[in-house]
């Protein structure tokens, strides 16, 4: 084994060749002080498609970023080819923190959490009154996503004109959820579109239901112009409807008055990631009596000290009743 000196010359000390000829890698990396600001619009197999400046980019994710991904609603950093011409691509290079996220697994027993929108002020929960039949647990666990992830949620109960809403509005109105009651006649004469539009005005909403409930025709009436395929098959058995939406994509409302995110239908909405202490947060008025809880508390157990608080008048009973109902979702599967 050869051994060096305390003077060793710089000839005597041996160098791997390159034998490619290119220049040795380095972690320093590149500041892209220069880089555009845009927003992702859309991802589809590692393409995504980026708002810059008024105008979609397509863009690839750099290496630096590693396992880091963008989804929809990402405020994202872009450099590279920004013409948004055809067969050009541009590269995202950082993305920046996030003010909200929806996520979701694909079951309670699913560790692994998947982002599905970004940056979005409230979630919009659309369900059909009849065809198919409504699923308060599928609402309850939207409710628990967007109370975890820092989104105001916003209920959008579509054909009234198949079956009242009164019944499924009372499980929900201790929440204090506001809600949008929409007929098919309704979305035709454009009444409820302005009704929906005004609890969409200057957000980013994001729009989640499960199959067949008309939600990509809501968002599509919304928009002003046919983005999606809109009809799905509505099984005569399980009464549940087809996918017709694949994909998160945001889409602009007219007039620069907020923006919409169509997301696929889901079937089931896990919770495996959701933290009960982060959906207490959107119980302001049952949150200062945690404090006197054990540590790791669900709100959900016997020496659990929101009993007490809500007992000795500090809040309603009904509300302490709402919030473990929607806690307990997360031991429930959907559909029990």
């Amino acid at each position: 084994m050869r051994r060096y000196g305390k003077h060793t010359d710089e000839d005597d000390i041996r160098q791997r060749p390159n034998r490619k000829g290119n220049r040795p890698r380095t972690n320093i990396r590149p500041k892209h002080e220069d880089a555009a600001e845009g927003m992702v619009l859309t991802v589809d197999r590692g393409r995504l498609t980026v708002l810059v400046d008024g105008r979609p980019v397509h863009a690839m994710k750099a290496r630096e970023l590693g396992r880091k991904a963008a989804v929809v609603g990402d405020q994202v950093a872009v450099v590279g080819d920004l013409s948004g011409a055809k067969d050009t691509l541009a590269r995202i290079v950082r993305i920046a923190p996030r003010a909200s996220v929806l996520r979701r697994t694909a079951d309670d027993d699913d560790p692994y959490e998947r982002v599905v929108v970004a940056n979005a002020d409230q979630l919009a929960v659309v369900t059909a009154l009849a065809d198919p039949e409504p699923r308060p647990r599928m609402i309850d666990r939207c409710l628990v996503a967007a109370f975890d992830g820092g989104l105001t949620p916003l209920l959008v109960l579509t054909k009234s004109d198949l079956a009242p809403p009164d019944k499924l509005l009372e499980l929900y109105g201790d929440l204090d959820i506001p809600y949008v009651v929409t007929s098919r006649a309704e979305l035709e004469d454009g009444t409820a579109l302005a009704r929906v539009r005004e609890q969409l005005d200057g957000r980013v909403t994001a729009f989640v239901g499960h199959s067949g409930v008309g939600k990509t025709t809501l968002v599509n009436a919304l928009v002003a112009q046919d983005q999606r395929r809109t009809t799905g098959h509505v099984n005569a058995v399980t009464g549940r409807g087809r996918h017709t939406t694949t994909s998160a994509r945001a889409l602009p409302l007219p007039g620069d008055a907020g923006w919409v995110v169509d997301t696929p239908g889901v079937r089931s909405f896990g919770l495996h990631h959701v933290d009960p202490s982060r959906v207490i947060h959107a119980f302001p008025d049952l949150e200062p009596g945690t404090e006197n809880c054990p540590r790791a508390c669900s709100h959900d157990e016997p020496d659990c000290a929101l009993d007490a608080w809500v007992a000795e008048g500090h809040a309603d009973p009904a509300r302490l009743y709402s919030l473990r109902r929607l806690l307990a979702t997360r031991e429930r599967r959907e559909g029990d």
